[in-house]
């Protein structure tokens, strides 16, 4: 008997080994088609479905085991309600569409409703937004392979032969990058940029090191002189660039209702000393628990509550400088920064929820928070998506930047249109320069047209998204794109990442039909496919016209100098409070350091006549009415005093301060300070208008 026991068990274990061996060699069999897309992203399911309605065959290929990314893992408010909504269309409104119609069939009246021209809160359950996905590449006939770990890319020259994951290889025509942190694009050996930039590489206002957030003047150091936990640098030089990128975080769902709530997991080996530096801004602030210290909260569908990072808070739910190594590291190392952010997380709702400074009122609030039972079931409540904000940015044909979204927003290959705010999470929480407090540091607050929630329309180009010919001639990255980390700071939302996936999914489909490198695909054979998919390409005519944009120095008529063409003195600080404005914004003394600032206009003239000298400014009760202005143009020299306070021009964007008699090959020479001035000195450009017939 014992040896038939063991004779069965050796066929069995066997048995088994054959079956692993054929699932094994199953898994490493080669699948082909004629895209493949890397990224189970929304922007990597709306760039296979975009492919598959072209007509060509898609596999959809993931690192992780579910389909969506943010969207299906947490984030469940739409930044699409910060953009332009007349500006949007493609799958990003089919997909609500159909969210709204899911919701309208199982009788749950929302509060919204999928209509372009209200700015209504679009919001859904995360298991709403997998299901459509789902529906959506079922329908379009698309292939998904999940948990397929990249290991390289195989090129010949600069084209992309195949993918290898730990699971497999594909084969494809062409590919698309759809992943947050930019891996296949990487893994192509495609140039890229990761961290931010200085203000002077691409003349970025917004660029470098950046300090809105107001210093915390509490000791950062605990007795020993050693900093507490969750100071993550030094106190960083102003105009410099880093390899630092914005924080990440979950976007937990709790329940509100006692029938879908799973209890909120205690952290594991939580420390209170961690948090002594909420601790002291508590104490010394004691409104800030629940204000400065906390995260912020969006109402959902099913008794529900999206928390996000609050990006005007001082501590929030983002684990500030955790970030860094993310997009570079390993799937392993990314693993344990994954649960570093969870420990962080359910830590911080701890110490909310439990320590004695937090005021009582403030300790119920979060005592009462709990996951919800019927979402991210195989997780345990827990959302398996981290939310990366930012990882690396491809340096392509075209590198879009802070002018193009403010001063140059129209392009001639458009493939979408992004609106949403150019806005930045914390990059870094350091101790201020005296030693004495810590400051957040890299905060970009939202950047708006004035008066409206959402942002400076502007053209995504083709250009961006896709990699320079020498380098490889296959492959479309819709989400890591070709921008600076101000740009992207604009571009990082699911609705603008949606549509640009789709449009790089309908290039591909044309790229591989006309089999051609994408580089050379006409635009006018991509615009009509994208046309086709219902994108929105065009700014409608209000939008070109109107408060929208500003006026580019190159379409005003006369010479026109933009403020970015002036020699400047001292301290100007830019703005782009007051509308309509020229070029990227304008510039201000702040009304400070009288005597201290100055700037020099230069312009030469080509033909002789008669000038009239416009300055354009934004009149306001608050600006100067005495500024000095000096003119030199050959041997005449004049001085006026400009009065701020005066309105512009009827239907103009300057004011006329002078008509002068010019020669050609002449050098006009304006300068302007704020010595003795009484109010904000305000310089948006000059004019020379001319010549004028007498």
């Amino acid at each position: 008997m014992g040896d038939r026991i063991f004779l069965a068990m050796k066929v069995l274990i066997a048995a088994l080994i054959l079956s692993a061996s054929l699932h094994a060699e199953d898994q490493q069999k080669a699948i082909e088609a004629e895209v493949i897309v890397y990224g189970a992203t929304p922007a990597g399911v709306c760039a296979a479905v975009g492919a598959a309605r072209e007509g060509v065959s898609v596999v959809l290929v993931s690192p992780y085991d579910y389909v969506g990314g943010m969207m299906t893992g947490g984030l469940s408010l739409s930044d699409g309600n910060q953009c332009v909504r007349k500006l949007m269309g493609g799958l990003f409104v089919e997909v609500y569409r159909r969210i709204h119609q899911h919701y309208q069939d199982a009788g749950v009246k929302l509060n919204w409703e999928v209509d372009l021209t209200k700015y209504n809160k679009w919001t859904n359950e995360p298991h709403v937004a997998e299901k459509v996905f789902h529906d959506l590449l079922r329908e379009a006939g698309v292939r998904i392979c999940l948990k397929h770990q990249l290991v390289r890319v195989e090129k010949e020259g600069a084209r992309i032969m195949a993918l290898r994951t730990n699971r497999g290889v594909f084969h494809a025509s062409q590919f698309i990058d759809a992943t947050y942190e930019g891996d296949l694009m990487a893994r192509a050996r495609v140039s890229y940029a990761l961290g931010r930039e200085g203000k002077t590489q691409y003349g970025e206002s917004l660029a470098g090191h950046q300090f809105p957030k107001k210093p915390v003047e509490i000791d950062p150091c605990d007795a020993s002189g050693q900093r507490l936990p969750f100071l993550t640098g030094d106190s960083p030089g102003e105009d410099k660039g880093d390899g630092k990128i914005m924080t990440y975080s979950f976007r937990v769902v709790i329940s509100t209702d006692p029938a879908n709530q799973i209890p909120m997991p205690r952290p594991a080996a939580y420390d209170p000393a961690r948090f002594e530096l909420a601790r002291r801004y508590i104490k010394a602030n004691p409104r800030a628990a629940g204000q400065m210290v906390s995260v912020d909260g969006y109402p959902l569908p099913g008794k529900k509550i999206d928390l996000n990072n609050g990006i005007g808070r001082q501590i929030s739910s983002g684990l500030v400088g955790a970030s860094w190594a993310w997009p570079e590291a390993s799937y392993a190392d990314r693993g344990k920064i994954r649960e570093a952010h969870k420990q962080y997380t359910l830590e911080l709702i701890w110490f909310l929820k439990t320590d004695p400074v937090v005021p009582e009122a403030v300790r119920r609030k979060f005592a009462s928070y709990a996951l919800t039972g019927d979402e991210f079931r195989k997780y345990g409540g827990w959302p398996p998506a981290l939310y990366v904000r930012e990882g690396r940015r491809m340096i392509g044909e075209y590198v879009l930047t802070q002018h193009d979204i403010r001063s140059n927003p129209e392009k001639k290959d458009s493939v979408g249109i992004s609106s949403f705010p150019i806005d930045s999470h914390d990059c870094q929480r350091v101790p201020t320069a005296d030693g004495k407090g810590w400051v957040n540091e890299g905060t970009i607050f939202p950047h708006r047209i004035n008066g409206n929630r959402h942002g400076h329309p502007y053209q995504v180009p083709y250009r961006s998204l896709t990699p320079r010919r020498s380098e490889c001639i296959n492959l479309l990255v819709p989400v890591c794109l070709s921008s600076s980390h101000v740009a992207l700071s604009s571009i990082r939302v699911e609705p603008t990442w949606m549509m640009l996936g789709q449009s790089a999914g309908v290039a591909a489909a044309a790229a591989c039909q006309g089999k051609i490198d994408v580089q050379d695909l006409p635009y006018a054979r991509l615009r009509e496919r994208l046309s086709g998919q219902n994108q929105v390409l065009d700014f409608p005519a209000e939008y070109v016209a109107g408060d929208g944009f500003p006026s580019k120095p190159g379409k005003l008529p006369g010479i026109v100098l933009d403020d970015d063409a002036a020699r400047k003195v001292g301290r100007w600080k830019q703005s782009q409070n007051f509308r309509p404005y020229i070029g990227g914004g304008y510039i201000h003394d702040n009304n400070t350091g009288k005597g201290e600032a100055g700037l020099t206009f230069e312009a030469r003239i080509e033909k002789s006549g008669r000038y009239s000298l416009g300055l354009a400014y934004s009149p306001h009760p608050s600006r100067a009415s005495n500024v000095p202005l000096s003119i030199e143009a050959g041997d005449q020299s004049q001085k006026i005093m400009v009065n701020q306070r005066l309105p512009l021009d009827s239907n103009s964007n300057f004011r006329t301060l002078q008509t002068l008699e010019l020669k050609a090959g002449q050098k006009v020479v304006v300068h302007l300070s704020n010595a003795g001035t009484d109010g904000f000195v305000v310089v948006d450009a000059l004019q020379l208008l001319g010549p004028i017939e007498r």
